[in-house]
C-alpha cells in the first residue's frame, strides 16, 4: 500500500512539472490553454483528495492490526514474552502465565582412602553423575505457582520437588513434596553450597524432602515457616500420613541485610513419629541415623546406629555473616531419639555441627534472599571472546557429626561413634550457571569398630544448572 501511494505521489509531480513546462515553455499559446490548465488543476485536485483518503485508510488499518496483536488477536496472533535465565523462560504479556525448563547436571569424581586396614572397606576410585535432573516451574493466574522435577541419577527416576503454592495472601500456602523446613545448610539448593556436599547432619538426622502442606512468610529482615508432612520421602511412601507424621518449623532474622553485607541468625524444630500401623502386614523401619566418611557421597558409613528410633525431637540453630567477599557460616544441632523399649534402655541425643569460612578472591560476594543464599553473580564470565577468569573462591570447612551417645545400652550399635572432618574447597565458577569443584576432606572417627580409622579423600565436580 504505502509503495503504491509513492507511486502516486511521483506521478502528481510529474504531471505538475509537465503543466509548468506548458505554461511557460510557449508565450503564444498561454492564452489558449488557460482552459486547459484550469482543467487539469481540478483533475490533479479530485487526485489528490483521493490519495489521503487512501493514506488515511491505510493508517486505520496499521492501528486496528497492531491493537489485534497486542490484545491477543481474538486467538489467532501470539501473545508471548520470552527470557533467558539459564533456559528460556516463557510469558505471557501481561504475566499471568509463566513457565521455564529447569535442570541440572553434577558429574563427580572420588578418590577415598577409606583405611581398610581398620575398617575393612576396600578404597574407592570411581566417577559418577551425582544428579541429573529434569523438570518446569511455573506461573498460573498470577498467584499460583508449581515445581516439577525429577531425578535421572543412579539408573533410576525420583521425584524431587513436586508441588504447588498459593502465593496470593500475606503468607504462601504450599502443599506436595518439598523441603520440610529445617536448617540453612539443607534448605539451600545444592547448586548454592559453598562444598560438594552438605553438613554430615543433614544425611546422619534425615533431613529430606517430605510429601505434605506448609505455610511460609518472607520478608526482607525475617523468616517464618511451619508445615506437617508425613514422615518419609515419596519414594518410599505409601499413603499420605499411613507412615507416621512430621512437624517441622523454621523462624530466621537477618537485622542487617544489605548487598555484600548480611546478618544471619535462625532457630528449626522437627518433630516425627514412626508408622502407627504396619503397612501391608509389613511393619515399617525404626529410624536409623548414620553418616558418609570424609563427606563425599561414594565413600562408606563408618558411623551408623541401628533402626532404633519409633520418634525423635531435632533442633537447630544457625548463623551466618557475610562482610563483601568474605562469609562465616555455622550449625548446631541436636536430635532426641525415643527408642523402641524392646531395643534399648536408654533414650540416647545425638548432636552435630559445623564451621566454614569462604572468600572470593575476585571480589564477588554470597546473595542472601528468604532466608537462605543463593545463586553468585560472576562479575567477570568465561566466554568466547570475554577474556573473563570467572570467580574463585577458597573455603574450609569443620564438620562434626556425634552418634556415640549411650551406645552400650543400645544392643548392635558397634559402629555408634563420634566423626570429626577437615574439608578444604576450591571453586571455580565459570559464569552464573557453571562452576568446577575440588574438595580435599579428611574424617577421623572415634568409638566403635571402626575407631581411630582416618577417612582421606578427594572430590571433583564438574556442574550446570538452568
Amino acid at each position: 500500500m504505502i509503495n503504491e501511494l509513492a507511486k502516486a505521489n511521483l506521478r502528481l509531480l510529474a504531471t505538475a512539472i509537465a503543466v509548468a513546462i506548458l505554461i511557460f515553455g510557449s508565450t503564444e499559446s498561454r492564452a489558449a490553454d488557460v482552459r486547459q490548465l484550469e482543467a487539469t488543476m481540478e483533475a490533479m485536485q479530485a487526485q489528490l483528495k483521493d490519495l489521503q483518503r487512501q493514506i488515511n485508510e491505510a493508517k486505520a488499518q496499521a492501528a486496528t492490526a497492531k491493537a489485534s496483536s497486542r490484545n491477543g488477536g481474538g486467538g489467532d496472533s501470539l501473545d508471548l514474552k520470552v527470557k533467558w535465565k539459564g533456559a528460556p523462560e516463557l510469558s505471557s504479556e501481561d504475566g499471568k502465565f509463566k513457565m521455564k525448563v529447569r535442570g541440572r547436571l553434577n558429574v563427580d569424581y572420588n578418590a577415598i582412602d577409606q583405611d581398610e586396614r581398620i575398617t575393612g572397606d576396600p578404597d574407592v576410585n570411581a566417577a559418577e553423575l551425582r544428579r541429573a535432573r529434569l523438570g518446569v516451574e511455573g506461573v498460573v493466574f498470577y498467584d499460583y505457582v508449581y515445581k516439577f522435577e525429577m531425578d535421572f541419577a543412579g539408573d533410576s527416576a525420583t521425584i524431587k520437588d513436586a508441588y504447588v503454592e498459593y502465593t496470593g495472601l500475606p503468607f504462601d500456602i504450599r502443599a506436595g513434596h518439598f523441603k520440610a523446613y529445617n536448617s540453612l545448610e539443607e534448605l539451600m539448593s545444592a547448586n548454592y553450597i559453598t562444598f560438594m556436599e552438605k553438613a554430615a547432619f543433614v544425611e546422619a538426622f534425615n533431613l529430606d524432602r517430605l510429601i505434605g502442606t506448609g505455610l511460609s512468610f518472607d520478608r526482607k529482615h525475617w523468616t517464618a515457616a511451619a508445615g506437617v508432612f508425613a514422615t518419609a520421602p515419596e519414594s518410599d511412601q505409601g499413603t499420605f500420613f499411613q507412615d507416621g507424621t512430621t512437624f517441622s518449623a523454621r523462624l530466621t532474622a537477618a537485622p542487617i541485610n544489605e548487598n555484600r553485607r548480611v546478618l544471619h541468625l535462625g532457630a528449626s524444630v522437627r518433630h516425627r513419629d514412626a508408622a502407627g500401623d504396619p503397612r501391608d502386614g509389613v511393619t515399617d523401619p525404626l529410624f536409623r541415623y548414620r553418616a558418609r566418611g570424609a563427606d563425599l557421597h561414594l565413600a562408606d558409613r563408618f558411623v551408623a546406629t541401628p533402626q532404633i528410633g519409633e520418634a525423635d525431637t531435632f533442633w537447630g540453630l544457625e548463623g551466618a555473616v557475610v562482610l563483601g567477599s568474605f562469609s562465616l557460616q555455622s550449625e548446631y544441632v541436636q536430635d532426641r531419639v525415643e527408642t523402641a523399649s524392646a531395643l534399648a534402655s536408654a533414650d540416647p541425643t545425638y548432636s552435630g555441627w559445623y564451621a566454614d569460612a569462604s572468600w572470593f578472591l575476585t571480589g564477588e560476594s554470597r546473595p542472601y534472599k528468604d532466608g537462605v543464599f543463593g545463586r553468585v553473580k560472576v562479575k567477570n564470565p568465561v566466554y568466547r571472546g570475554s577474556g573473563g577468569w570467572g570467580a574463585w573462591q577458597v573455603a574450609g570447612r569443620y564438620d562434626v557429626v556425634d552418634l556415640s551417645d549411650k551406645s552400650a545400652a543400645i544392643p548392635g550399635c558397634t559402629e555408634c561413634g563420634e566423626q570429626k572432618t577437615w574439608l578444604i574447597g576450591v571453586n571455580w565458577y565459570l559464569n552464573d550457571y557453571m562452576r568446577l569443584m575440588l574438595n580435599a576432606n579428611q574424617s577421623k572417627i572415634e568409638g566403635g569398630v571402626n575407631h581411630g580409622a582416618e577417612i582421606t579423600g578427594l572430590g571433583m565436580r564438574a556442574q550446570v544448572d538452568w
